[in-house]
């Protein structure tokens, strides 16, 4: 059952303001609501709603009164929003409330958070007058303190997933060389000016194989026709081309004693090379060429539209068609990287001869945090015009707890160049600081960051978007994560979202031990706190003021565990 407070000015205006008397009696609570019963912080917020009531012949029909809810705390307190009411006689904009009949009145109040609100009462305080005559009235104590678990995401974003800008090294880079052999027209044979073509490739083919940090992977030999004359005769054309291109380069291959795989196609007609072809060059009538090719899909069809435009044909026998009659000669290979071995070597004694992508990726190689740190400070030594090794480095500092360090590298970065990772780390490090709305502005730029909508997940727990904030977290195993379900009222999922936490801390059991105190599981709430104070010392003092576990401040375990 919902304990309710009413209205204490009830008795003192009985007998002050209906009789303008001096005396006041003790005013009571008994006629006042708050809504929540408990008061909490949401979204950096703590919002009431205060219910009262006027009942019949208590409201003096001179009287004016200004009630006013105060939040008080040891050594502070916080103002909320006043209403002022006034009597039938009284002349103003203000609620009036009838003498007779008396009436009811809802009051609606803002306090921004503070941590100190954990222990702290909310009273109201009043301002009375009849007529030109001031009448005291005690305040009245109207609720108890300020849930603020929604607080906790300050501390649970510490251990969120943060941005890396991350490298582009790779260990085996594909790269490949080209060739053209070129044949006459209706012609296989490879003539001698192109069998330096040929040499020239062995060339390279030879100097590749031979390279300590390089890899063969094969020769392919693609011949064509030009789509000119009848399909049977180009198609014979190109086979023959590219079993001469085939036997040239084994030939080259047998003298300089290489191995390698050579793979040999041929394309009938060369439609698609006569279309590229086409578009890049400046025939008169391109376009309608290009019409014909779209058209039309037969060969025999497209051969004799185009020579129909008979303004273009010698054009395209002079310029296009010759380019088409080849063998395209590639040899794919691959450029083997560093070992992870030589490249943690180099990180560590002579940085300067890896790339920026090498030492970045040496960094990842690193099993500790001071060796992570050592080897990024010397990439923004070597390369400080990349972005990527200064966030990484608030990176760091914010795994460590270290959120002045973290906001000034990560805005570093920032200045080297506009990235979304930074951005978001330094929505995270606002977040932890208690800023959501610098966060909010952060977080705008962060797109594409994988880690994006865990952050996002964080921002809307610090903004009391509670279910938008479970949403975000979707399969999230964090504290964050578990925090937001909390505050949705799902404790179940809560609880299971907890137990797969991958690096549980004092906060992992805190959370478990708020999910018992509203579960009414006594046994819970002593085990987890037993375990998070043990993990993180601090949590006791928290524990100790947190309204979470009011049922709990007698109880003699709990009081084991806090002291």
């Amino acid at each position: 059952m919902t304990k309710k407070f009413y209205l204490p000015l009830l008795v003192a205006l009985v007998a002050v303001l209906s009789s303008c008397s001096s005396k006041l009696d003790e005013l009571s609570a008994d006629y006042f609501s708050v809504t929540p019963q408990v008061l909490e912080a949401v979204g950096g917020k703590v919002p009431a709603t205060i219910n009262g009531t006027f009942p019949e012949k208590y409201f003096n029909k001179k009287a004016v009164v200004e009630v006013t809810p105060v939040l008080k705390w040891d050594g502070g307190q916080a103002v909320g929003q006043s209403a002022v009411f006034q009597g039938e006689k009284v002349e103003g904009n203000d609620q009036t409330i009838a003498y007779k009949a008396g009436g009811n009145y809802t009051m609606k109040t803002v306090f921004d958070y503070v941590p100190e609100m954990a222990k702290s009462e909310l009273f109201l305080e009043f301002t009375a007058k009849v007529g030109n005559k001031e009448v005291a009235i005690p305040a009245v104590k109207v609720a108890d303190g300020v849930i603020s678990t929604s607080e906790i995401v300050a501390q649970t974003v510490a251990t969120a997933n943060v941005a890396l800008g991350e490298d582009a090294f790779q260990r085996i880079i594909k790269e490949k060389h080209d060739a053209n052999i070129m044949f006459l027209i209706q012609q296989a044979n490879v003539r001698s000016s192109e069998l330096k073509t040929a040499k020239a490739f062995q060339e390279e083919v030879k100097a590749i194989g031979e390279a300590a940090n390089k890899q063969i992977t094969n020769i392919e030999i693609s011949a064509y026709a030009s789509p000119d004359g009848s399909l049977d005769l180009n198609q014979g054309l190109a086979e023959k081309r590219q079993d001469a291109t085939a036997k040239v380069v084994n030939k080259n291959l047998k003298k300089d004693k290489m191995e390698a795989n050579v793979d040999t196609k041929y394309t009938a007609e060369d439609w698609e090379g006569f279309q590229e072809l086409v578009s890049k060059s400046n025939i008169q009538d391109k376009e309608l060429i290009l019409r014909v090719l779209s058209m039309y899909k037969e060969p025999e069809q497209r051969e004799q539209e185009i020579k129909n435009i008979s303004s273009v044909y010698s054009d395209l026998a002079d310029e296009i068609l010759p380019q088409l009659r080849r063998s395209r000669l590639t040899l794919n290979y691959e450029i083997i990287g560093k070992s992870d071995e030589e490249i943690a070597n180099l990180a560590d004694n002579n940085a300067k001869e890896l790339s920026l992508e090498e030492l970045l990726y040496a960094a990842t190689l690193a099993k500790d945090a001071a060796k992570k740190e050592a080897i990024y400070t010397k990439a923004t030594q070597l390369f400080p015009n990349d972005y990527r090794a200064f966030n990484n480095l608030g990176k760091l500092a914010y795994e460590a707890g270290d959120m002045d360090k973290a906001e000034n590298l990560l805005k570093k970065a920032l200045t080297v160049k506009e990235n979304p990772e930074a951005n978001m780390n330094l929505g995270l490090v606002a977040l932890a600081k208690g800023k959501a709305a610098e966060a909010e502005s952060y977080l705008g730029k962060a797109a594409g960051n994988p880690e994006l909508n865990e952050a996002l997940g964080n921002l809307y727990v610090a903004q009391g978007q509670y279910e938008r904030a479970v949403n975000a977290f979707g399969d999230a195993k964090t504290n964050s994560a578990a925090l937001a379900q909390i505050l949705a009222k799902d404790y179940n999922k809560a609880k299971s979202t907890l137990a797969a936490v991958a690096n549980p801390d004092g906060y992992t059991d805190y959370l478990n031990a708020v999910i018992g105190a509203k579960t009414n599981n006594a046994a819970m709430v002593i085990s987890n706190l037993k375990s998070a104070v043990a993990k993180d010392s601090s949590l006791a003092k928290k524990a100790a003021t947190d309204l979470e576990f009011a049922k709990y401040f007698t109880n003699a375990d709990f009081l084991s565990i806090i002291k």
